[in-house]
């Protein structure tokens, strides 16, 4: 194998390129990026980044000494548009092609977007920060949709600046579906207690120069609107290559295509395990996914699998969220330290007897404490 291309240059793209390296693979590493911007680190962007209060530079993922141990070949600011396994070629947007033994797919995926929200800010790169963060002045009125973490994060910052903020929810509460109808309360209650108007199981209908129209025919007022709803895996490149997707790219337990010099890896991977398929978006699975990807890459076979850990953080307004493991709504709620309604607390996710999943406020060392001894074993998912 002498030259691998890594379709996508985010973090999970960037995480491949430093495996291959660490592997001991010294051949070409082609990296290709839809952003003309050096790989960056996302999270900060709906936080300090948003803000003004963390700088362009503190989001670099490879400083001086990175780009010339790592030694990449970077195609920035063009877009994979085909994959031709038979030839072994990635074309791009631009009219050229790379020649790859090997590739890896991180191309992650697009912020989604409503009907009638065409012109509503997105919130998924550091062009979409910095068009929102310029219309974050004084008196304006915020409207979000959604008050998934992006959304609430963005509430939270847009709160830091002073800004009166409404986030529009269409679930009874927010994050129901990933923490449980409990810690989803204590989620609303951390906007209500710094002042932003949380309005749960509303319908937004469109979007005018007023504001946001909802379903029942009112408006919310707003000058600027932000739309949170999740993202869409980047694999339209990919029709006619042979690849399945569908909801991301589909993968063995090991992160290996149905090509076994093509592997996918980020949130544009659907891995499966146990005859069932899973697709994680979040900072620790993007980094957590390359050591396997790209071993089973080199190997030309699958020899490793990949377990997630199920972490991910939040910073919301004067708290942390941390979550770990893979816990359902459904799951036995036992608060280990503190209560639901205190400042920091820890609680635990049982099913069948067995500690499924750890969350906490504002209480990182008995977090990882627990994380540590009582996920030693991966649950059933």
């Amino acid at each position: 194998m002498k030259r691998v291309a890594v379709v996508g240059a985010s973090l999970a793209g960037v995480r491949a390129a430093q495996e291959l390296r660490a592997q001991g693979y010294d051949g070409g590493v082609v990296l290709i990026g839809e952003e003309a911007h050096l790989p960056y680190d996302r999270p900060p962007l709906s936080k300090g980044f948003l803000a003004g209060t963390t700088s362009r530079a503190a989001l670099e993922l490879l400083d001086a000494g990175d780009l010339a141990s790592l030694a990449l070949d970077f195609r920035l600011g063009v877009r994979a548009t085909s994959l031709d396994p038979a030839a072994r070629r990635v074309h791009l947007s631009d009219g050229s092609s790379v020649h790859a033994d090997g590739v890896v797919i991180a191309t992650g995926g697009r912020a989604r977007t409503l009907p009638g929200f065409e012109r509503a800010h997105t919130l998924r790169t550091i062009d979409d920060a910095l068009a929102l963060r310029a219309t974050l002045v004084p008196g304006v009125r915020v409207a979000i949709v959604g008050a998934g973490f992006i959304g609430a994060e963005v509430a939270s910052t847009c709160r830091s600046l002073g800004l009166d903020v409404v986030v529009l929810e269409a679930l009874n509460a927010p994050l129901a579906p990933v923490l449980g109808p409990e810690l989803a309360a204590v989620c609303a209650r951390l906007h209500a207690d710094h002042g932003t108007d949380l309005r749960c199981g509303v319908a937004v209908a469109s979007l005018s120069e007023s504001g946001v129209h909802l379903a029942d025919g009112s408006l919310v007022p707003a000058d600027v609107v932000v739309v949170g709803v999740g993202m869409t895996p980047a694999t339209d490149w990919l029709a006619g290559s042979g690849l399945t997707t569908g909801n991301g790219v589909h993968t063995d337990a090991g992160l290996v295509t149905d090509l076994p010099q093509v592997v996918a890896i980020g949130d544009v991977a659907r891995y499966h395990a146990d005859g069932v398929g899973r697709r994680h978006e979040h900072w620790t699975n993007a980094s957590e996914q390359a050591p396997v990807a790209v071993g089973n890459l080199l190997a030309g076979r699958t020899e490793r699998t990949y377990t997630p850990s199920g972490y991910v953080w939040s910073d919301q307004y004067a708290g942390t969220l941390q979550l770990a493991g893979h816990p359902r709504p459904d799951d036995a709620l036992t608060f280990v330290e503190g209560g639901p309604a205190d400042e920091s607390f820890v609680a635990t996710y049982q099913r069948d007897g067995v500690t499924v999943g750890v969350f906490a406020l504002n209480n990182p060392k008995l977090f990882n404490r627990l994380r540590r001894q009582a996920l030693r074993r991966p649950a059933a998912v």
